[in-house]
C-alpha cells in the first residue's frame, strides 16, 4: 500500500503539463520547457480559487510573458506549495490504495484607453499584471503598448497569440493577467499564485495555450460541494475521474488552506477528487467548464 501511495504523489507532482497559460519567450528561438505544473480549483458556485504553481526552465536565459485569461476581475496572492501536498496526502489517508498604473496624455478629445491595469505586484519571480477590457477596438495594440512600458522594446505577441486574446474577447471576456518570468537553463520551482475570482461555472483556461507544441497531461485537483455532471464546452468524456471522489469533513478542509476553508466552509459535504485531461495541445479548441 505504501508503494501504491507513493507512485500516486509522484503521479500528480511529476505530470507533463503545459496547460492554463499562454507561454510566449522574449527571446526568438528560446525553447520552454514546463515538466511539472500543478493546478487545484476549488468552485462553491460562484466562487472559484485558482492555485497554480509551476517548474520551468529554457533552452536559454530569456524571459518569459505568460497569458491567462479569466471570467471575472482576479484577486492575486501568493499561495502555498504545500496545499498541493495536503490534499494529496489526504486523498491517500481516505482511498484504500492510491490511484495512479500607466502614464496619460493630454489631448483636445478624452478618449477612454482599451484597457487599465488595475493590479500589478511582484510575488517571487512573478511580474504580475492584472488588465481590465474597457474597449475590445484597439485592445490588442493596447496590451503591445503596455508590455513596452515594462520594458519590452519589441511586440512580444505572436500572431497566434493575438488571435487567441481576440477569440477570448469575443466570447466576452473582460480580465486578463500577464505574468513575465525570468529562466534560465536551470529548472526552477515557482512560487505558487492563487488567484481567487467570480464564475457562474468552475473554469480552466486551455484554449489560450494553443500557442504551444505536442501531446499534454493535465492533472487538476478539484473541491466542489458536489459532483459536477454539466460540461458545456470542453466535452466530459474528455475529463478523467482519476479515483472515486472523497467526501471531506470541515476539519480537514481546515487542514488544507485558510482560503479554501473560508470558500467552501459553510457547506455540509466537500468533494474531493483529481481530474486528468490529455491530448495534442493544438486540439484543446475550448476550456474547462464544468457545473
Amino acid at each position: 500500500m505504501k508503494k501504491a501511495l507513493i507512485i500516486f504523489i509522484m503521479l500528480f507532482f511529476c505530470s507533463i503539463c503545459f496547460a492554463d497559460r499562454g507561454m510566449i519567450p522574449i527571446n526568438p528561438g528560446v525553447r520552454i520547457f514546463e515538466p511539472y505544473q500543478r493546478a487545484m480549483i476549488t468552485w462553491n458556485g460562484s466562487e472559484e480559487i485558482l492555485l497554480l504553481s509551476t517548474d520551468l526552465s529554457a533552452s536559454d536565459s530569456t524571459m518569459v510573458l505568460e497569458v491567462l485569461p479569466l471570467p471575472s476581475e482576479p484577486e492575486v496572492k501568493k499561495g502555498d506549495i504545500e496545499t498541493f501536498r495536503r490534499a494529496i496526502n489526504l486523498i491517500n489517508r481516505r482511498l484504500a490504495v492510491g490511484f495512479q498604473k500607466n502614464g496619460s496624455g493630454r489631448t483636445e478629445t478624452v478618449i477612454p484607453p482599451p484597457g487599465e491595469v488595475t493590479f500589478y505586484k511582484k510575488i517571487g519571480p512573478h511580474d504580475i499584471s492584472v488588465t481590465h477590457l474597457l474597449d475590445s477596438k484597439g485592445f490588442v495594440d493596447w496590451v503591445k503598448n503596455y508590455l513596452k512600458s515594462l520594458g519590452f522594446g519589441k511586440d512580444v505577441l505572436s500572431d497566434e497569440m493575438k488571435n487567441l486574446v481576440e477569440e477570448y474577447i469575443k466570447d466576452d471576456f473582460v480580465w486578463f493577467v500577464f505574468d513575465v518570468v525570468s529562466l534560465n537553463i536551470e529548472t526552477v520551482t515557482n512560487e505558487p499564485v492563487q488567484y481567487r475570482f467570480k464564475t457562474k461555472s468552475l473554469f480552466y483556461p486551455l484554449r489560450i495555450t494553443k500557442t504551444g507544441e505536442g501531446y499534454t497531461s493535465i492533472e487538476l485537483l478539484v473541491l466542489t460541494p458536489h459532483l459536477l455532471q454539466t460540461f458545456p464546452d470542453l466535452p466530459m468524456e474528455r475529463v478523467e475521474l482519476r479515483h472515486k471522489p472523497i467526501a471531506i469533513s470541515n476539519d480537514e478542509l481546515k487542514e488544507l488552506n485558510e482560503d479554501i476553508c473560508g470558500l467552501l466552509g459553510k457547506e455540509p459535504e466537500i468533494k474531493l477528487r483529481i481530474w486528468r485531461i490529455e491530448g495534442n495541445i493544438k486540439t484543446f479548441d475550448k476550456d474547462l467548464i464544468a457545473r
